[in-house]
């Protein structure tokens, strides 16, 4: 079987804690990555604090292929991801030549002033690869395994799109979805016993309201096509024993 490759997200930012700002971006994230095959295992939402970015970070690099950050990369005093990912990698945070020619020019070409907020958009961890934005210019930025982009959608997806392309990529995840008109509390215990004599699937359910009636939707997922049609034997023939008995 292929290797597995697994990804983790933080999403950076008090606005996103506060209900101020809807993240748009964890959606857009795990469409993308299960598109390509790599399993998006956890997501954390954290403060614009450094301390609380240094964990969440150095937690999911470790035990993940690949983590994005969005958030915290802009203009303002409270844009302190880039700063966090360098203390997160232990290396130095500074302007990058690049990206700070790149805003200057941006910003000269456009008759407004290249500040000092605006300058902090060219910070970046030393060592750091630039993450192309083709909407407005200031890059996001890759160490290690971990890529940071923007919170805003529009950007983080045009980034995602430039990164998706270069990484590692595994066994896609296939499925199948059974019908029961049999509730979670009855069909639980058996479709648990289900689950365990079939490791190499992730099954879940979920119950359902349409057309004023209750019923749930299974839901089978495995990499090999082999071991999801035996699991789904298993369903059906599970479901037609209960619904024989109820």
């Amino acid at each position: 079987m292929s290797e597995i490759i697994t990804a983790a997200m933080v999403v950076i930012g008090d606005e996103i804690l506060s209900g101020r700002t809807k993240d748009k971006n964890i959606g857009h994230l795990a469409d993308m990555l299960t598109a390509v095959g790599i399993d998006l295992r956890e997501v954390r939402v954290v403060p614009d604090d450094q301390e609380a970015i240094v964990e969440a970070v150095n937690g999911l690099r470790a035990r993940n292929t690949y983590v994005f950050t969005t958030g915290g990369i802009g203009p303002t005093h409270d844009d302190i991801t880039a700063d966090a990912i360098a203390a997160a990698f232990g290396v130095p945070c500074g302007y990058e030549r690049e990206a700070y020619r790149l805003l200057e020019e941006h910003f000269a070409k456009r008759g407004i002033e290249f500040s000092e907020a605006r300058k902090r958009m060219a910070r970046m961890p030393e060592g750091a690869a630039h993450i192309a934005n083709p909407i407005s210019v200031a890059p996001g930025f890759s160490i290690g395994n971990v890529y940071v982009m923007a919170g805003v959608p529009a950007i983080f997806q045009a980034m995602l799109d430039s990164v998706i392309p270069s990484l590692k990529t595994g066994a896609k995840l296939i499925s199948v979805a059974i019908p029961s008109p049999l509730p979670e509390g009855t069909i639980g215990g058996p479709l648990g016993d289900i689950q365990t004599t079939h490791g190499e699937t992730i099954i879940g359910s979920y119950p359902k309201y349409e057309d004023g009636r209750f019923w749930t939707e299974i839901v089978i997922r495995s990499r090999s096509e082999e071991a999801l049609r035996a699991a789904k034997k298993a369903v059906e023939e599970m479901l037609e024993t209960l619904l024989k008995r109820n």
